[in-house]
């Protein structure tokens, strides 16, 4: 196959999936000798050549948007001030905040120049979050009653606007059946914030 007949299936691939990690590449140019060399050489000229751009290791998109970022940390969703953002329950803007049960350092990183947040979460509290469209993408944002969960499990502070937001719009009985999940304490300790606040 011929480097042309490469670079079109890696465009077309591009244009399919908003994220393509290197495995996804080496598929397609699997019949060359020395596979992970030219590999590697070849996705250090598409970044060189600005045709694709690096989200971080493994991970490459055409896009100029770090919340893609979520993808390159699966399983991982979008929370916290993000989700209140996203979801329209406070009005400041915030940087992309992903929750993740891999095994990843913590805390801040640069993606395309932006701030984005990582935060981990045990796998038995992975939960509460579907793909919405933000803009052009599908990505998996934290639903209203698991953005609260998990601003008052990371000992996030709400503000009492947001907080008044969200006891508008909350499913209680979705609530409840997603604190069944955690233990006692943590379960008082929500209910208390919503109650009395």
């Amino acid at each position: 196959m011929g480097k042309i007949k490469y670079l079109k299936l890696l465009e077309e691939l591009f244009k399919k999936s908003p994220v393509v990690d290197a495995n996804s590449i080496l598929r397609i140019v699997k019949s060359k000798k020395n596979i992970k060399q030219y590999n590697k050489q070849l996705i250090r000229n598409l970044i060189l050549n600005g045709k694709i751009k690096r989200i971080t290791k493994g991970y490459y998109t055409i896009h100029d948007e770090p919340s893609l970022s979520v993808f390159c940390f699966k399983p991982a969703y979008l929370s916290l001030q993000d989700s209140l953002s996203f979801h329209n329950l406070w009005e400041q803007e915030s940087i992309p905040i992903m929750i993740t049960t891999k095994k990843v350092r913590q805390g801040i990183r640069k993606v395309f120049g932006v701030n984005v947040l990582i935060r981990r979460i045990n796998k038995k509290y992975f939960f509460g979050f579907e793909l919405c469209k933000d803009r052009k993408f599908y990505l998996p944002y934290s639903d209203i009653e698991k953005t609260f969960i998990d601003m008052i499990y990371f000992k996030e502070k709400l503000s009492d606007k947001a907080l008044s937001e969200i006891k508008k719009r909350i499913d209680k009985k979705k609530l409840n059946s997603y604190l069944r999940k955690y233990p006692k304490r943590f379960r008082d300790r929500v209910l208390r914030v919503f109650v009395e606040r």
